[in-house]
C-alpha cells in the first residue's frame, strides 16, 4: 500500500505539477486570454478526469499500478489485461488524458517553448509507451495482440 501511494504522489509530481510547471517557466512572460483560460480550465478537467478514471481502473479491474518506466517496475504491475472502461477508448487512456492536459496548457500559454516541451516529453513517452507494449505482448500474449489490432494507441479514430 505504501509503495502504490509513492507510485501515485510521483505520478502527480511529475505529470500534472513538473512538466506544466516548466512549460510555464520556459514561456516566460504569461499573456492568456480568456479563450486560453478556458481551454486550459475544459481540458485540463476533461484530461486529468480520464487519467485518474484510468489509474481507478487499473487499480480496480487490472490489479495494479501505471507505475512502470521503461520496464522498471516501480509499483506492482497489472495482472489482468484491461480492455473495458477508459481502456475501450484507446490504449493508453492515461496518456490521451495527460496530453489533453498540456495541450491545455499550451493554449493557455501561446508560446513556442511550451510545444517544444510537449515534444520532447511525447517522444519520450512513446517511446516508453513500444517498450510497455512489447511486455504486455509478453505478459498477455494473443489477448493483448487482438486487443492491439482493435483499439487505437493514443487518439481514438485515428492513431
Amino acid at each position: 500500500m505504501k509503495r502504490d501511494i509513492i507510485g501515485y504522489l510521483i505520478g502527480l509530481a511529475l505529470f500534472i505539477i513538473l512538466i506544466p510547471a516548466i512549460m510555464f517557466w520556459a514561456s516566460g512572460d504569461i499573456r492568456p486570454g480568456v479563450t486560453g483560460i478556458v481551454f486550459l480550465i475544459i481540458l485540463g478537467i476533461a484530461g486529468i478526469g480520464l487519467s485518474i478514471w484510468s489509474i481507478v481502473y487499473m487499480k480496480l479491474v487490472g490489479k495494479g499500478n501505471p507505475m512502470d518506466a521503461f520496464n522498471h517496475e516501480i509499483a506492482p504491475r497489472t495482472s489482468r489485461l484491461m480492455t473495458d472502461g477508459p481502456y475501450r477508448i484507446c490504449r493508453n487512456p492515461m496518456l490521451l488524458g495527460v496530453f489533453s492536459y498540456y495541450v491545455g496548457v499550451m493554449i493557455f500559454l501561446r508560446s513556442w517553448q511550451a510545444v517544444a516541451i510537449f515534444a520532447a516529453y511525447f517522444l519520450i513517452m512513446m517511446i516508453q509507451v513500444n517498450r510497455e507494449e512489447k511486455r504486455l505482448e509478453q505478459d498477455f500474449g494473443v489477448e493483448y495482440i487482438n486487443y492491439k489490432n482493435k483499439t487505437k494507441k493514443i487518439i481514438p479514430f485515428i492513431w
